[in-house]
């Protein structure tokens, strides 16, 4: 719960401002207090006089603004929240953020505040893959703010894509997550991500195609439960997840070495694709074309990271996760892979290339545990990783 955090929600000139007046209900329904402060674009999509009644509390607008100045002032204001929140955090605002700008009062209060930061973007498809808005993304990450989202989708202007802004209550979640509230709340959570890349030679590597998306996913949806995450990844192309603590690896075995030294944990999400052989000797120089023909590779077996903490005798995790990406006879192989290693679920999916799910934004899993095979639905890889932590959360 939210009991008596204060909230000081930022709601910026998009159409995705009309979700914000149910956050609010959805907030103060959880104890929170919201401070409402709305950008004159934003007036254009709801009104000060809805946002304040579903506040309870008086709207701020104008930078300039004696009265408010007098009483309070945008410094105080600004560090007087537990967390600040923008929802919609629209293209502008963040650019804004990113850049230090301070031309009226929403981002005024963002440069004066050392108060955490959470933002929930929402714009058109084009605008969030813009390489401008990727670069101010990629800042306001590095300067420590939170993001929420995007959800991918139709949205109003009439085409589909990431750029929706995400729901009231996965904001929420995202923000008992920052403030370490949720269920989750002192828990420790090792998950894995990304492929491995073996070497063959200095240039040259064995990997395989996963784009490390729903390890990120399933990571910011752990931070959202409130849980203290231990983020190792092969160098996949996702963005890394905020709020986590981050170990870059680049082989099965530096996997390996990172999973033992994150334990002890409560529970351990095994969702990289780790490369089963590996090059046994691998080139020092890179090896060149010869009259001999084909050069002859020897593989060594990785070690089985999944099936190592699985069956631990001592200090294993109260839940160990793993995942299975097959391509045929989908959940016979993952439950005998469960059963095999030794985890208490497998999280399986079908990568077959006519899926598009392995690199893809979507998912569709089945979850297997002692208690049989259950299906769902084909969904956002961010509502497969929410699902799986609510899951995780209760069973924990």
């Amino acid at each position: 719960m939210l009991t008596d955090k204060r909230i000081l929600l930022i709601i910026a000139g998009g159409i995705a401002a009309f979700k914000s007046l149910d956050l609010i209900r959805r907030l103060r329904e959880r104890g929170a207090w919201v401070t409402p402060v709305l950008t004159r674009a934003a007036e254009e999509f709801v009104t000060p006089l809805s946002v304040s009644s579903l506040a309870g509390e008086k709207v701020y607008r104008d930078l300039f603004d004696l009265t408010d100045e007098a009483e309070m002032g945008h410094i105080q204001l600004s560090r007087s929240a537990d967390l600040i929140v923008v929802a919609p955090g629209t293209a502008d605002l963040m650019a804004k953020m990113a850049n230090g700008l301070a031309n009226d009062m929403a981002s005024t209060l963002l440069l004066a505040t050392d108060t955490p930061v959470l933002v929930a973007p929402a714009m058109n498809v084009r605008m969030w893959e813009h390489p401008a808005t990727q670069r101010n993304l990629a800042t306001l990450r590095a300067d420590g703010v939170s993001i929420v989202g995007p959800n991918e989708g139709d949205m109003a202007c009439g085409e589909f894509g990431p750029g929706r802004m995400s729901e009231p209550l996965e904001i929420v979640a995202a923000i008992e997550g920052a403030m370490k509230v949720g269920p989750l709340s002192g828990r420790r959570v090792l998950v894995t991500s990304g492929p491995t890349h073996e070497p063959i030679d200095p240039v040259r590597y064995i990997a395989n195609r996963s784009s490390g998306a729903q390890g990120t996913a399933i990571a910011e949806a752990l931070v959202a439960q409130g849980a203290d995450v231990v983020f190792v990844t092969g160098p996949a192309d996702a963005a890394r997840p905020h709020g986590v603590q981050l170990v870059e690896v680049e082989t099965a075995q530096e996997m390996m070495r990172a999973v033992q030294g994150a334990l002890p944990v409560d529970a351990a999400v095994f969702s990289a694709a780790v490369a089963d052989w590996r090059v046994s000797s691998a080139s020092d120089s890179k090896i060149k074309k010869t009259k001999d023909g084909l050069p002859t590779l020897e593989f060594a077996e990785n070690p089985d990271i999944l099936a190592t903490v699985s069956q631990m005798a001592e200090g294993r995790p109260d839940l160990v996760v793993g995942f299975a990406a097959e391509t045929d006879d989908v959940i016979e192989n993952a439950t005998a892979k469960r059963l095999r290693k030794g985890c208490d679920w497998i999280v399986a999916n079908d990568v077959s290339p006519e899926t598009g799910i392995m690199g893809g934004s979507e998912n569709a899993v089945t979850l297997i545990s002692d208690k049989g095979a259950e299906s769902w639905p084909r969904m956002s890889k961010g509502e497969v990783a929410r699902q799986l932590a609510e899951r995780i959360a209760k069973t924990l």
